[in-house]
């Protein structure tokens, strides 16, 4: 059986190609028809995660075969239906003639008629089988439910993260376009002052071929964020109006879920909320469960046998019979079930190990990267923004006034602009790193989660899945 972390990254990696796949062949036309005019409908990630779900839960739940393991618990807790059989034997032209049957004629030239006999047996299974196979298949859909929250714990920040890329562009892009305003501005004043004669023509030039430049990464910022308008429909499933989606500018906010706390204790803590590591755990309990059926299957289950005989033959005609029929298992004492389960649970606890290590590094990975992430930005909001802004705005005014010379403008243009960028790239890194912390720990953001999938302790207990509205899953 498949360790369910294995199963959610292929279903991720399987996801991704085809989001890859789907966005190629998209983009050449949308690109060639240039951008579009019609009004713009702005997105919030709530909203984005709303109508994932909504356009795809049936199928990831799909993947995970939900509605079969429970449909399997159902087959396992059955108790092996009863057999009748009605036999007449001997049958012939007339048969039993002159039966001394009590009840029959003894007239030898009268049938009594041919013998009836009525049956009845049940099997009956000894040594817990079925309980067994009710906890075992129990613990697949423990098991399958576990996949289905794991699943919904990646899809919800590959949808954050296909959100936040269209947020980074469209940032981008707006830097782009003050940048060309503020080129636009200066264009006009230069062209008075080159006419007045108050700036040389090769300043002049060199501001002109700036604005051009500003213009192209303009072009350039509007094809990102056509590119990640259509990346983003398309793992939505392509809603109505998804190619005027514009992420709104909101930011989470960031609550303590453990930043602070030691690597050790980070670590134990996702180690307790991880659903891939509940869904592996879940089918190495399964495994040893499977373990204790194979070796209990040496003991013959009963078969216990009942009826009715009306024989006209006999000289009792009418008589019962009960008796037991039991299996022998003399040649074969199913060895191999055994041996097959044995290797599966060592299979199973070794997908446990691995799950484990994959979680270690991927908690200390992940607080890593947010605390490098919120470190930056801590600088930026330390003043470089205002810095940067002031340095920009200073120039441009001394440049009017012809106190400064042109390559002091650019300059200060462009260090604007980098800076600027690797604040809104330093934003969206931070914000990717605080939902990537949170995914590495198990952790349901409930603030802004639009999904939720909740078991409880008894395996008796269904999943829970409830859309944005309220809507139960299994009412959709």
């Amino acid at each position: 059986m498949k360790p369910g972390s294995l199963i959610a990254r292929r279903l991720q990696s399987k996801a991704m190609g085809w989001v890859k796949t789907m966005t190629a062949g998209l983009l050449a036309g949308l690109l060639a028809s240039g951008p579009a005019h019609a009004q713009d409908v702005p997105l919030s990630v709530d909203e984005a995660l709303a109508l994932f779900y909504q356009r795809n839960l049936d199928l990831i739940a799909a993947q995970y075969n939900i509605d079969q393991s429970r449909a399997e618990e159902i087959i396992a807790g059955a108790i092996p239906n009863p057999v009748i059989s009605i036999q007449i034997s001997e049958i012939s032209s007339n048969p039993n003639m002159g039966a001394n049957a009590r009840g029959c004629s003894h007239d030898p030239n009268v049938s009594c008629g041919p013998a009836e006999i009525i049956s009845f047996s049940q099997l009956i299974e000894v040594a817990g089988k079925r309980g067994l196979r009710m906890q075992s298949s129990g613990l697949a859909t423990q098991a399958a439910e576990s996949d289905l929250r794991d699943a919904v714990r990646i899809f919800s920040n590959m949808v954050r993260d296909a959100y936040y890329d269209l947020l980074l562009a469209q940032k981008n892009f707006w830097l782009a376009q003050e940048i060309v305003n503020h080129y636009q501005e200066i264009s006009k004043a230069n062209d008075l002052r080159l006419k007045s004669g108050d700036i040389a023509e090769s300043d002049y030039l060199r501001v002109k071929m700036e604005a051009l430049r500003a213009q192209s990464d303009l072009d350039i910022a509007q094809t990102a964020v056509e590119q990640a308008q259509a990346a983003l429909a398309v793992i939505l499933r392509w809603p109505d109006n998804s190619l005027q989606f514009t992420a709104k500018e909101s930011w989470p906010e960031i609550k303590d879920i453990g930043q602070k706390l030691p690597k050790d204790a980070l670590i134990d803590k996702a180690l307790q909320q991880r659903p891939d590591l509940q869904a592996d755990k879940q089918r190495a309990e399964q495994a040893d469960k499977e373990l204790e059926l194979a070796r209990r299957l040496k003991y013959p289950d009963v078969t216990v046998n009942a009826g009715y005989a009306r024989d006209p033959s006999n000289n009792v005609l009418n008589s019962a019979f009960v008796g037991i029929s039991v299996p022998v298992p003399l040649f074969y004492q199913y060895q191999g079930e055994a041996s097959k389960a044995a290797v599966n649970l060592n299979q199973s606890h070794l997908a446990v190990e691995q799950t484990e290590l994959g979680i270690r590094s991927d908690v200390v990975s992940a607080e890593a990267a947010w605390k490098s992430a919120d470190k930056i930005v801590q600088r930026f909001n330390g003043g470089l923004l205002d810095d940067a802004r002031s340095v920009r705005d200073s120039s441009e005014l001394a440049f009017k006034k012809g106190a400064t010379g042109v390559l002091d403008l650019i300059e200060a243009q462009r260090s604007y602009k980098s800076v600027m960028r690797d604040y809104y790239a330093a934003m969206i890194n931070r914000t990717n790193a605080y939902y990537d912390l949170a995914k590495a720990l198990g952790i349901e953001l409930t603030n802004d989660r639009h999904i939720t999938a909740s078991h409880s302790a008894d395996s008796r207990e269904p999943l829970s899945l409830s859309y944005p509205d309220g809507t139960p899953h299994e009412q959709r």
